[in-house]
């Protein structure tokens, strides 16, 4: 039986609630990733940060250099997503599918006893298929 814990990535990059969006820009794009969790000041996950947020965000302004000024005057915490989806290390892999394909979302976090251990993506579930471990 294939757990979260055998596909996630551990090794996840994260951003501070307080930081603009200007740095989330450039760590989305450093990591070729479109989402970040952001963490408080306690290092608790609050939210998520994605790529679509920020267009979001950007399209919700009324300047015509709305990205510009969305980048350099907004908190990542004013736009991120609150309250991301959580699945346990040790659930099926089919789970966390399913819990993707419901909540239609790309991404879910991997925590344990509230500590952020990991995350896993439809990517990694398509390339656990593609490889033949599932």
């Amino acid at each position: 039986m294939l757990r979260v814990a055998d596909l996630m990535q551990k090794d996840v990059v994260t951003i501070d609630e307080d930081a603009l969006v200007s740095e989330a820009i450039v760590m989305l794009a450093d990591g070729h990733v479109s989402g970040l969790p952001v963490l408080n000041a306690q290092r608790q996950v609050v939210g998520m940060i994605s790529t679509t947020d920020i267009l979001a965000a950007e399209a919700e302004s009324d300047d015509g250099t709305a990205l510009n000024k969305v980048a350099t005057h907004t908190r990542v915490g004013d736009i991120m997503t609150p309250t991301p989806k959580t699945i346990g290390p040790e659930a099926h892999i089919k789970l966390a599918a399913q819990e993707m394909l419901y909540l239609d979302v790309h991404r879910l976090l991997v925590v344990q006893d509230s500590e952020l251990v990991g995350v896993i993506t439809q990517s990694d579930i398509v390339r656990a298929v593609a490889g033949g471990q599932i």
